[in-house]
């Protein structure tokens, strides 16, 4: 399939919802794992006691663990784009993070596709704009536009 079909069957999705990820839990084991590798040893993600009389009550996840989920949701989306070879991260024009993800939450993203450029080379640009949500909860946890570079 070329790009100019891609694009065609791809464009009727350009500012619509085309997924909603089932929930998925936010472990304090994740939390620690997500601490050690990235050197965040910071006591409201890692130590239960001193976060307890903290301003949440109890540990929070990193707003870049709560990021780092959006391969896990992306992968999950079940539109495909025939024909392309592979895609990358091509990076995020925009993060915030909105509310705390206390541990023992859950999470889900709502993903809309922003749009889709013809790129030289062969390639798209997609742009997606996640919603993370916290089960329970009104204000969502994050909101992230996410570049993907897909190459035909």
């Amino acid at each position: 399939m070329s790009i100019e079909s891609v694009l065609q069957d791809m464009g009727k999705h350009i500012g619509k919802e085309i997924f909603v990820s089932d929930w998925t839990e936010v472990t304090q084991d994740q939390i620690n794992q997500f601490a050690d590798s990235t050197k965040d040893h910071q006591w409201i993600h890692v130590d239960k006691e001193k976060a307890a009389a903290g301003p949440f009550g109890t540990t929070i996840a990193h707003g870049f663990l709560t990021l780092s989920h959006l391969p896990f949701f992306s992968y999950q989306v079940p539109l495909k784009m025939e024909g392309s070879k592979m895609s990358i991260n091509y990076g995020l024009d925009k993060v915030r993070f909105l509310n705390p993800v206390v541990t023992g939450s859950k999470i889900r993203d709502r993903i809309v596709l922003k749009s889709l450029e013809e790129k030289p080379g062969n390639r798209l640009l997609m742009s997606q704009i996640h919603t993370i949500e916290i089960e329970g909860q009104e204000k969502p946890a994050c909101i992230a536009e996410s570049l993907g570079m897909i190459f035909f």
